[in-house]
This record gives structure tokens, sequence and C-alpha cells, in this order.
């Protein structure tokens, strides 16, 4: 069984409505992977271990990523290091401005975990439109049906 971890945080409720989708493309039914997901808050190292990809979900704030998905890949990443090498991952952004200063740095902590990126950042600048919730759907059905298949 293959094991997917969302993380994602959420203030205004958008990130999480794109969460909520991506979790659900995840969970497609004919798919067999295993799908966690977690607040930032409440994700750990253990989680990280069992995982064999990471989505990672944040809110663009002031032109980087929440300061929840910060404290969550500082509080992971010594325990982690060295440990989840070549791990494939994405990012999906709930943004205000154009979301590429999130980006940045989650590619730049991504980079030092040394993490691969599997799928362009889906970035969402303020209220998503349905055709942008289902980009996020789809995105989650790419990390599940990518591992299960293991492509990355």
């Amino acid at each position: 069984m293959t094991r997917l971890l969302i993380v994602y945080h959420s203030q205004t409720g958008t990130c999480a409505r794109m969460a909520n989708a991506v979790i659900a493309g995840a969970n497609h039914p004919d798919l067999g992977t295993e799908v966690t997901a977690k607040l930032a808050r409440e994700a750990t190292v253990d989680d990280m271990l069992t995982a064999d990809a990471l989505l990672l979900g944040t809110p663009e704030n002031f032109g980087y990523m929440s300061g929840a998905m910060k404290d969550f890949l500082d509080r992971v990443y010594y325990p982690l290091e060295g440990r989840v090498e070549g791990m494939p991952y994405a990012c999906f952004i709930s943004a205000g401005n154009d979301g590429s200063g999130a980006v940045r740095a989650i590619e730049r902590i991504a980079k030092g975990f040394s993490l691969k990126r599997v799928h362009d950042p889906v970035i969402v600048v303020r209220a998503p439109t349905s055709a942008q919730i289902s980009v996020c759907h789809d995105l989650g059905m790419y990390m599940s049906a990518g591992i299960e298949s293991n492509v990355f």
C-alpha cells in the first residue's frame, strides 16, 4: 500500500477548500493509496516517515508560506535529515498576490530535504473558481496515481 501525506494550513478557508479537493482527488475510488491529511500544526515526523509522497498546501502570507507551514517544516527538518531524500512532493498555494514567494520558500526548503518535485505548483489567486478546484482535485489524483504506479 502506498501512502500520501497531505499537510496544509488555512486561515480564511480558501486553502482548506483547495485541500479538500486535493484530498478528494487523492482518495479517488479507482486508486488504492492510503491518504493522510493533516493540518500543519498537527503533522509529525512519523507522518513523514510513513509517507511515500508529500503534498504541501499553504496560503501566501506576506509573500511567504504561512507561519504554521514554516513551523511544520522547521519541526521535522533535523529529525528527517537524510531520511526522506528523493521523496516526491508537490504544493498548492492560495495566494493574495502571485504566490511566487511562497513557492520559492517551499522549493528552497524542499531542496534542503532533497525532495523531488513531481508537479508544478498549483497557485490560486484569490477565490478559487470551479475550474481551479478541479485542478486541485486532479493534483491529488496525480500524486496518488503516481506513487501507486511507482512512476516518480
